[in-house]
């Protein structure tokens, strides 16, 4: 590390970081003006001093009134106009300004002598200012140039007036020294200080840093970080524990009490708690809203204490939505179910093909009815597993194939009506089967291919329990907003009972004893790869109530890591 030769070298600024906006000049410049200030000050007084002389009729030489006009003069224009700047390796004009200017008047006021007062001791102003603002090699040579000029004086006088001057050259001597001591003392202390703000300025640098990274991290974590005083309220508030808080389209932003708002008691409770214990504290709490939602919480508590007591405590509060907590443990037991069911689907499939062609060869050597019909029953029990195995395959292919982040396009109104048209057709549901396109053929990130299987699977479900009258089963294409668009395919059929709509999307869940169960599930799976959401509702059409089967495609365009939007009236 460099060391600076004088007070604030700009070697001293190279330590600053980035992460700061560094003053020009800072404290050099403030350093500069509290000199400039004192030297208006001393001329100041010296004018002042040199009237109450000649008004009481002592002052023998008019010259020294001059000369104390002209520096108090000198030292304004300086004071005013004047801007701090550093010092160079040699005399610039600033320096023959401020220390020229202090030496050649000290010096004459010191030869003129008026009135017998002894001016040696301004000679110090020149010296500290040349060694706390300037290089070593300044102040030495403002300490050189005072004593050279206290030696020439004593060396004229010794001319003018005889008598033993031995005693003045001593005098002359010894301050001359004392300069030179001074002038080093006060250099090596400017020095030292100046190391002791420049090592300052990169702890507050790097303190900066830290803070930033700190707050960087706190605003990217998904969990919710409310940081509460003793008084209860709330010092800071990150944007997850903002959503998690918000009450209605009611955003808070920090600092606010947590006590304003009822549903928010069970927080301001915990945090009391921890207050109380002085130790940490965990529980599962329940937030209420005005518009009667409610939010479950899962909450610990820290406490960031001074470890001398010389600063408030603070706790500091991580907030989970449990929702999202059950959410994240179900996928991954969903996700080892599925590896499991795949290797279990594996396995069977082989077997499975030797009982269905061993049972087609044997039914071709029957001729009793009886027997035909008892191949008939293992035909269609082999042909119900192997849609099974081929249903939990999918599962894991769905899950392996991610679409990647330039994900296909495809017009919305164009695709479903062809893909319904055909179900239709192929499934010979075209005289109860509606379609209704009206987005606009707004354009959504999916595969065909997979939108076709969404579509099939939603179609079927409708048809196992829609009605035989026309407009049974009806699909509808809507823009909902700029950008975003929304598929429905709706059904006549009776509604679902509240537990079975509980689990409607999840796998191996079924209403019906011959149902695999896998079909929302494989919906719910290509939905939640493109960012899209499914979702179940009672509606009515055309004055028929029926269950209606929603898809919201993600907002067009934006990036494939956008979440998907939520919406409140979707069944939990």
């Amino acid at each position: 590390m460099s060391t600076p030769s004088h007070w604030f070298d700009t070697g001293g600024e190279k330590g600053s970081g980035a992460w700061e906006a560094v003053p020009e000049l800072g404290s050099f410049g403030r350093l500069w003006r509290v000199f400039m200030t004192a030297r208006v000050a001393i001329a100041t007084v010296l004018v002042i001093l040199q009237a109450f002389i000649y008004a009481l009729g002592n002052i023998t030489n008019r010259w020294s009134i001059a000369v104390c006009i002209a520096y108090l003069c000198a030292t304004l224009a300086v004071r005013l106009w004047a801007r701090p700047r550093p010092p160079g390796s040699t005399f610039d004009a600033q320096w023959v300004s401020t220390i020229g200017v202090d030496v050649v008047t000290f010096s004459v006021l010191n030869f003129l002598q008026s009135s017998g007062i002894n001016y040696t001791p301004l000679f110090a102003l020149p010296v500290l200012l040349s060694s706390i603002l300037g290089p070593i090699l300044l102040a030495f040579g403002t300490a050189a140039s005072v004593t050279l000029l206290l030696l020439a004086d004593a060396w004229w006088s010794s001319l003018q007036v005889l008598g033993d001057f031995n005693a003045r050259f001593l005098q002359s001597g010894l301050s001359g020294s004392g300069f030179f001591l001074v002038a080093l003392l006060a250099n090596h202390l400017a020095l030292r200080l100046a190391r002791e703000e420049q090592s300052a300025k990169r702890s507050q640098s790097a303190a900066r840093m830290q803070t930033q990274v700190n707050e960087l991290v706190i605003e990217a974590l998904a969990d919710g970080v409310l940081v509460v005083d003793i008084n209860g309220i709330v010092r800071s508030a990150n944007p997850a524990s903002r959503r998690l808080l918000a009450a209605g389209d009611a955003v808070r932003s920090a600092p606010f009490i947590l006590a304003t708002e009822a549903g928010w008691q069970p927080l301001a409770e915990l945090a009391h708690r921890s207050f109380v214990a002085q130790s940490p504290q965990e529980g599962d709490i329940s937030l209420g809203n005005a518009g009667g939602h409610t939010r479950r919480l899962h909450v610990r508590t820290r406490l960031a204490a001074s470890p001398n007591g010389t600063h408030e405590s603070l706790c500091v509060m991580f907030l989970e939505d449990l929702r999202e907590m059950e959410a994240r443990v179900r996928t991954e037991k969903m996700a080892a179910m599925g590896r499991m069911s795949a290797a279990v689907a594996h396995e069977i499939r082989n077997p499975l093909a030797a009982i269905a062609q061993a049972n087609a060869l044997l039914e071709e050597d029957l001729q009793d009815a009886g027997h035909r019909q008892l191949t008939a029953m293992v035909r269609q029990n082999a042909q119900r597993l192997a849609r099974i195995v081929d249903e939990v395959l999918n599962i894991s292919r769905a899950q392996a194939q991610l679409p990647s982040p330039q994900a296909t396009t495809l017009a919305l109104d164009d695709t479903a009506g062809k893909i319904a048209s055909d179900w239709a057709v192929q499934t010979a549901a075209s005289g109860r089967t509606r379609i209704s396109v009206g987005s606009d053929n707004a354009e959504v990130v999916f595969e065909p291919e997979h939108l076709r299987r969404l579509m099939v699977n939603l179609l079927d479900n409708a048809l196992r329990y829609a009605s035989d009258s026309a407009g049974a089963i009806e699909i509808t294409t809507q823009a909902v907003a700029p950008g975003q668009a929304r598929l429905s395919v709706w059904s006549d059929g009776q509604p679902l009972e509240q537990t079975v709509q509980t689990h409607l999307f999840e796998p191996f869940f079924s209403s019906e004893s011959r149902s695999s169960g896998l079909g929302l599930y494989i919906c719910r799976e290509l939905c939640e790869r493109y960012g899209a959401l499914i979702g179940y509702q009672r509606v009515q059409r055309g004055g028929t109530d029926g269950n209606e089967f929603f898809v919201m495609f993600r907002p067009y365009p934006q990036s494939p890591n956008t979440p998907s939007p939520s919406f409140a009236t979707m069944p939990t």
